[in-house]
C-alpha cells in the first residue's frame, strides 16, 4: 500500500500516440538505464539467471575477480512489483526531467553524475552496516535528490490532495517510507550521495571554491564513442566522419529556462512553476567546470 501511495506521486500523462513513439522520444541516458533495469528484471522473471551472480559481494569481487558485480548490482531494482514500478517511474520522470532540463546538451556531465553516484555507493557499501546486495534503489533515489536541488520550485501534486515544492520531494518520500515501515537506508544513502554530488559541483564552486568534480576526459570520450546525446564546447575533438552530435560542456548560470517550458516538453500535466516569490527560485545554479 505504501508503494502505491508513493507511485501516485509520479503521475505522468504522455502526449505520444504510441508507446514506441514515447520510448523513441526519451533522452539517451535515462532511456538506457531504464531499459537495462527493465531487461534485468525481465530476464530474472524468466529464470535466465540467478540473482546471486549479479549481486554485490566483495569477497567474490576481490577473491574470484568477479568484477561485473560492481556494475550489475545497480541494474536490479527488484522483481516485477509496485516497488519496481515506482523506481522505474522515477527514472522515466525525474531522470528524464534532469536530462532535458539542467543537463540539457550536457550528456557527458549527466553520465558522470551516474558514475560518481555508483562509485560513492560502492565505497559506502564497504561498511557492513551500509552494504546491500543491490544498490540500484539508492542510485535511483540520488536522481530524486539532485532533481529536487536543480528544480526546487517545481510544484508536485500528491493525489490531488497535497502540493509541495520540488525541493521537499525527497523528504516527503522519506516520510512516507517511515510512516509505512519501509526500509529507510536506500533512501538515506541516495540522499547522502546526491547531496555530496550537488555540493561538490554546485554549492562549493558557487562559494568560491574549486570544482573538484569536473567531468573527466575519459567520460567525454566514452560518450563520443557512444554517439548519443549532445554536449557543447567539448574538450574532446570529434571525428566529423562519425556523425556524432557531441560538442562539449554547456554553461548553466542563473535561471535561463523555466520549469514550465521543460514540463511542456515532457508532456507533464501535474506540475507547475509558481510565478511569485519563494525560498527557492527555479532551476539550480551551476558553474562551468572547464
Amino acid at each position: 500500500m505504501s508503494q502505491l501511495q508513493r507511485t501516485n506521486v509520479l503521475h505522468h500523462s504522455s502526449t505520444m500516440a504510441t508507446p514506441k513513439e514515447y520510448y523513441d522520444s526519451l533522452p539517451p541516458v535515462a532511456k538506457t538505464y531504464a531499459t537495462i533495469c527493465l531487461a534485468t528484471t525481465g530476464a530474472y522473471q524468466l529464470g535466465l539467471y540467478n540473482l546471486g551472480t549479479i549481486a554485490l559481494f566483495y569477497n567474490d569481487v576481490f577473491k574470484s575477480f568477479q568484477i561485473w558485480r560492481l556494475i550489475t548490482n545497480f541494474f536490479f531494482l527488484g522483481p516485477f512489483s509496485l516497488p519496481f514500478a515506482f523506481h522505474l517511474l522515477i527514472i522515466l520522470r525525474y531522470g528524464v526531467s534532469l536530462e532535458r532540463g539542467p543537463f540539457e546538451k550536457r550528456t557527458a556531465d549527466y553520465v558522470w553524475m551516474f558514475f560518481f553516484g555508483a562509485l560513492s555507493l560502492l565505497a559506502m557499501a564497504v561498511i557492513p552496516f551500509l552494504w546491500s546486495p543491490f544498490m540500484g534503489a539508492s542510485l535511483v533515489f540520488m536522481i530524486v535528490y539532485v532533481w529536487s536541488r536543480e528544480l526546487p520550485n517545481t510544484r508536485i501534486n500528491i493525489q490531488g490532495l497535497v502540493e509541495l515544492k520540488g525541493f521537499y520531494l525527497p523528504w516527503a518520500m522519506l516520510a512516507l517510507d517511515l510512516l509505512f515501515g519501509n526500509p529507510l537506508m536506500p533512501d538515506l544513502l541516495g540522499i547522502g550521495v546526491g547531496h555530496l554530488y550537488y555540493f561538490l559541483t554546485v554549492l562549493h564552486p558557487l562559494a568560491g571554491g574549486n570544482n573538484y568534480l569536473k567531468t573527466p576526459i575519459w567520460v567525454h570520450k566514452l560518450v563520443m564513442y557512444w554517439g548519443k546525446g549532445y554536449q557543447m564546447n567539448s574538450p574532446v575533438q570529434r571525428d566529423p566522419a562519425a556523425g556524432v552530435a557531441f560538442r562539449g560542456r554547456g554553461r548553466l548560470v542563473g535561471t535561463t529556462t523555466s520549469s514550465t517550458t521543460r514540463d511542456s516538453r515532457e508532456g507533464e500535466t501535474n506540475t507547475s512553476t509558481p510565478q511569485n516569490g519563494g525560498a527557492f527560485r527555479g532551476r539550480g545554479r551551476r558553474l562551468d567546470g572547464h
